[in-house]
C-alpha cells in the first residue's frame, strides 16, 4: 500500500506518504505473532475483525440483508470447497483429527453426519 501511495510524492519524506493504511487481521490459522516490517509509513493501523461482534453491533435490518445475500450467492461468492467429507464416526479416527485440525489453508473437512 505504502509503496502505490507514496509514488506521487514530489519530495522525500522519512515519514513516508501522508496516506492512511488500515488493516483487518481475519481471523488465525497461523497462530505465530503478526510481524509488521516497517516500510509502510506513519499513517496506518492495524485491527481485527470477528464476524459475531460485528453482528451484534449491525443491527436486525442488516442481518437479515446479509443473511439473504448469502442465501442468494451460497453456490457462487461464498461456495466452499472440500478436500475431504468424513462421516461422524471417520471424523473421530486420529487420521481425520490430523487433517481437521491442521490449520492450512484450502484444505476444509467437512463432517457429514448423514455418511454411513
Amino acid at each position: 500500500m505504502e509503496a502505490v501511495a507514496s509514488r506521487g510524492l514530489t519530495e522525500y519524506s522519512r515519514y513516508g506518504s501522508s496516506v492512511f493504511k488500515q488493516v483487518y487481521i481475519y481471523g488465525g490459522l497461523d497462530p505465530a505473532p503478526t510481524e509488521l516490517v516497517r516500510n509502510f509509513g506513519f499513517g496506518w493501523s492495524v485491527g481485527g475483525w470477528l464476524l459475531f461482534p460485528f453482528l451484534q453491533k449491525a443491527g436486525a435490518a442488516t442481518v437479515a440483508r446479509l443473511r439473504e445475500r448469502v442465501a442468494a450467492e451460497l453456490k457462487t461468492t461464498f461456495a466452499s470447497h472440500y478436500t475431504r467429507t468424513v462421516s461422524l464416526a471417520e471424523a473421530l479416527t486420529p487420521e481425520a483429527v490430523a487433517l481437521y485440525t491442521k490449520r492450512a489453508t484450502g484444505e476444509k473437512v467437512l463432517i457429514d453426519p448423514s455418511r454411513g
